[in-house]
């Protein structure tokens, strides 16, 4: 349980500090992607907490959320200010925390929740969660500073679920080829092994020739879309493929 909380703490308190200074000017300035602005992103994160929350009880419980119950929450976080938005996540964070730190040992055992195909347990709900934070974290703190990375403090949780993200995030580009990609900081091998009709990313126990080296964090950045060229490192080997990747992994 502490392997994904205290990371998600983290990625809840960094955001605080990014966004508690903030004016209402930078409230409304584009995050990343551009076609969202900063309190977009509070907004997204704000909805999902309290989402996420709801999601937790039914499993507990077994009751299913009231009908329309995530785009009633949808609706309500849209409507509110930029201001509010700003405000109000703080609290909606902190309500996942407490949520999380409030479940038993057997409650924890019991989670199940179905997201299309994919049956999560508490882990995979637990990293969903901790994945949309760090991420749209870094959404906010690239508007901010265009040097911005995932912070080491979150990085080796999010390469736990990366594989289980992957199968949401890679799509098939037409083309059958193999690449092997290898991390460092901390060092991983994954497979990256593409035809026309799927796309699948797994990781590799022992050493294999690598057509891609690039730091941990940018790998993750590649495997949610975030890896443009312009927040690209510049000492990445075997740069001459990371167009095709792209495809692959286009963002959600």
């Amino acid at each position: 349980m502490t392997e994904l909380l205290e990371p998600l703490r983290y990625s809840v308190e960094q955001l605080r500090s990014l966004i508690e200074p903030l004016s209402p000017e930078q409230l409304r300035m584009s995050a990343y992607p551009k076609e969202w602005t900063i309190a977009d992103v509070l907004s997204h994160l704000g909805s999902g907490a309290v989402i996420f929350v709801q999601g937790i009880d039914s499993a507990v419980t077994g009751d299913a959320a009231p009908e329309g119950f995530n785009q009633s929450v949808w609706n309500e976080w849209d409507a509110k200010s930029p201001e509010a938005q700003w405000a109000d996540l703080p609290a909606a964070d902190e309500a996942v925390i407490a949520r999380l730190l409030a479940l038993s040992p057997e409650e924890r055992a019991r989670i199940k929740v179905s997201l299309g195909p994919i049956e999560l347990d508490y882990d995979g709900f637990a990293g969903l969660r901790l994945s949309e934070h760090a991420f749209h974290t870094w959404d906010v703190e690239v508007a901010l500073d265009p040097g911005a990375v995932l912070p080491t403090e979150v990085v080796d949780s999010l390469l736990g679920v990366l594989q289980m993200v992957a199968r949401f995030a890679a799509k098939p580009n037409g083309s059958a080829a193999t690449y092997v990609v290898r991390t460092e900081d901390p060092v991983r091998t994954y497979r990256i092994e593409l035809t026309p009709e799927a796309a699948t990313l797994s990781e590799v126990v022992g050493e294999e020739p690598a057509d891609v080296r690039l730091p941990a964090e940018a790998f993750l950045r590649l495997v949610y879309g975030r890896l443009d060229p312009e927040h690209t490192p510049v000492d990445v080997e075997g740069a001459e493929h990371l167009d095709e990747l792209r495809s692959v992994f286009p963002g959600f």
